[in-house]
């Protein structure tokens, strides 16, 4: 039996129980249902039949069972005005300027548009302060206090602006026959979530090194943002002495701070993990099926093409993106770098 029969018979026999009692109060009671579900589906049924039970499905949303536009407009606002007040709290307040929404209903609110968490409602006042140069209210300061103090705790990382702090790490892809086996040294801007990648045949510290000296840093230099950090995990082809190991070297020259991630702590790295996971579903996974590749400049071309849609096109749900694309996120916020090396050369 499906589902779809099952929601049938259950309904005809709230009908069937009505009629047989003579009582509806009595039958949605047995049955479970509300007197206004009962004469729903009983206008339903003798309208469409059995067919047209099937439409009403808990599942569908009910527009007409939403809360007004305004309300909903107020929700969200106070969400962002004071992310640390509960649904419960939330509705009190809104109860003293005259609009009325249940507790329920504000967690409703919140789920449509993703703030149903504080961690959730702080990411999107982050990403408004930021690209907005909003200027935030006591209880927002408190807020984010809250986060700084408890991401401390966990040792979750930081940026501030593009260029802040980039993660890179390097992604095998696999072997191809008369190719051999291909790697991918990967780079994001954790702000912005910009992402660069190029692709060799081996995994050392010249690899990581030119990926930098190729791409990333002339891609910072054309918009004059310098690049302060970087994160990498403890692969040989990024830890090293200066003396004897090529990227540390020129990470060193080119005044480049490098951090390292904790052992056992990938959530310090997820960064690029999650990346390395998109690209795989997104583009190598379909890559390899609708072609035969001989060489490697062939797939980086490919490759090309598809950083290029996930850069300017594809939208990011990102902690700092709020449904932009990185590019457009990255763009939108060079003037924070600027503003932070303004500050520094007027402190100095």
């Amino acid at each position: 039996m499906t589902t779809e029969t099952k929601l049938i018979k259950t309904k005809l026999g709230l009908l069937k129980l009505a009629e047989q009692l003579g009582n509806v109060s009595q039958a949605c009671k047995v049955m479970g249902y509300s007197r206004d579900s009962f004469y729903r589906i009983k206008q339903l049924y003798e309208t469409g039949g059995e067919r047209a039970l099937v439409e009403i499905s808990r599942r569908k949303p009910i527009p007409q069972n939403r809360v007004a536009p305004e309300i909903e407009e107020a929700v969200v606002k106070m969400a962002l005005e004071n992310p640390a007040l509960g649904q419960l709290r939330v509705s009190n307040e809104l109860r003293k300027r005259g609009l009325f929404i249940s507790p329920g209903g504000v967690r409703c609110v919140w789920q449509r548009h993703d703030l149903e968490t504080f961690a959730k409602r702080l990411r999107a006042l982050e990403a408004k302060v930021a690209q907005e140069g909003l200027i935030l209210t006591e209880a927002q300061l408190m807020a984010m206090e809250r986060k700084k103090e408890k991401q401390e705790a966990v040792g979750e990382i930081e940026t501030e602006h593009p260029g802040y702090l980039g993660a890179q790490d390097t992604y095998y892809v696999g072997n191809i026959k008369g190719v051999g086996r291909i790697y991918q040294q990967t780079f994001i801007d954790t702000y912005s979530k910009v992402a660069i990648a190029k692709l060799y045949d081996r995994k050392n510290a010249i690899t990581a090194a030119d990926l930098l000296n190729d791409r990333v840093l002339p891609f910072f230099e054309e918009h004059n943002i310098p690049l302060l950090r970087i994160l990498t995990d403890r692969g040989t082809e990024y830890c090293g002495k200066p003396e004897f190991h090529e990227y540390a070297l020129y990470l060193q020259i080119e005044g480049i701070e490098h951090s390292r991630t904790k052992a056992r702590s990938p959530q310090t790295n997820g960064i690029c993990e999650r990346f390395h996971r998109t690209v795989q579903n997104e583009f190598y996974a379909q890559a390899f099926r609708r072609k035969l590749y001989t060489s490697i400049e062939q797939l980086q071309q490919d490759l090309d093409s598809w950083l290029e849609q996930y850069n300017y096109h594809r939208t990011h749900s990102g902690k700092y993106c709020f449904g932009k694309t990185p590019m457009q996120t990255f763009l939108d916020s060079k003037h924070l770098a600027y503003e932070k090396r303004l500050d520094e050369q007027f402190e100095g």
